[in-house]
């Protein structure tokens, strides 16, 4: 039987099943700047002042809305917030219809695999207290 993320579309999934998505990456949790006019968006290496960035783990992942309300929702009725996921989030890719990568650890069945790929933002960001938040565009990364 082929696994769950290849037959379920995303408003399918029970709560498990919607959190082993996730690929431990912490892309979703960097700060990321919008060009009203375009539409583009671009990542900065800030992040979020709950991400551990040694482990890319949320420090308060039960209340991460209450004590930071512009945390991305992720929700299969609210897709508007998969435009600002990574390209290579499982979430955005169930969404769209394409397959996950060969490293994402339901692949792999290794939870460090996205780290071992370097598909992570594991040591590349600084925290949000180190950054000067009213020039986030001094931090872009490509």
């Amino acid at each position: 039987m082929p696994p769950f993320w290849e037959t379920k579309k995303l408003h399918e999934m029970n709560a498990a099943e919607w959190e082993a998505l996730c690929d431990g990456c912490a892309k979703c949790c960097v700060h990321k700047l919008e060009v009203e006019e375009t539409g583009e968006i671009f990542y900065t290496c800030v992040a979020c002042r709950l991400l551990d960035v040694n482990t890319c783990r949320c420090t308060n992942y039960a209340n991460r809305h209450k004590l930071v309300p512009e945390c991305a929702h992720l929700s299969a009725d609210r897709p508007e917030y998969f435009k600002w996921m990574p390209e290579t989030c499982a979430y955005r890719l169930t969404y769209e219809g394409a397959p996950l990568p060969a490293w994402h650890p339901l692949i792999t069945g290794n939870p460090a695999s996205v780290h071992a790929h370097g598909a992570s933002a594991k040591k590349k960001l600084i925290p949000e207290f180190l950054a000067d938040e009213k020039h986030l565009e001094k931090y872009i990364v490509n």
